[in-house]
């Protein structure tokens, strides 16, 4: 059976916004072996459309971002969404019943599947489907933005705390 987890980088005020700050190289090489080793990414809308960007070659990327997509690319994707008619490659369009769809996919998966995006995670948290939150907390403070939680913060269990880079901590929650 496959697990959920929902992770992201966050601000230290409790915001996620990928244009205000970014990885370090040490935490981008993780999320490239994340990526690697993930049975598959479920997106939002919102996010997918971010996500997307990988799909294309761009001639200025290093090798470190070639990996990323890479693996990006290869990874099997879910897509919910109320207004999208199409997605692209490897990825399949999520139908209006979100709880019976995921619930299938995680029967018939093995492995972890992140989660991606704040609004999806708090639809998925609702109704109980995600295994772990896992919070890349950075040393900044933007002061608005997207919430990493969507709605109001489930009730959870610290399981780890892990040191990923010179700045950054990862804490993992799993639900209490």
């Amino acid at each position: 059976m496959a697990k959920l987890v929902f992770g992201m980088n966050q601000s230290l005020d409790g915001y996620v916004d990928h244009m205000a700050f970014g990885p370090s190289p040490t935490l981008f090489r993780h999320f490239i072996e994340s990526a690697e080793r993930q049975a598959g990414s479920l997106y939002g809308r919102r996010m997918y459309e971010v996500m997307r960007y990988w799909d294309d070659e761009h001639p200025e990327w290093d090798a470190e971002r070639r990996a990323y997509a890479a693996a990006w690319r290869k990874q099997p994707k879910w897509v919910v969404s109320r207004s999208l008619t199409s997605v692209g490659p490897n990825a399949t369009l999520v139908g209006e019943d979100l709880e019976g769809a995921i619930r299938k996919l995680k029967a018939e998966r093995d492995g972890e599947i992140e989660v991606a995006g704040p609004d999806l995670a708090r639809g998925l948290t609702d109704l109980g489907l995600i295994d772990e939150y896992q919070i890349y907390l950075h040393p900044v403070v933007l002061g608005h933005g997207k919430p990493y939680f969507a709605g109001p913060r489930p009730p959870l269990r610290l399981v780890t705390a892990d040191r990923m880079d010179e700045d950054v901590i990862r804490l993992t929650y799993i639900p209490a």
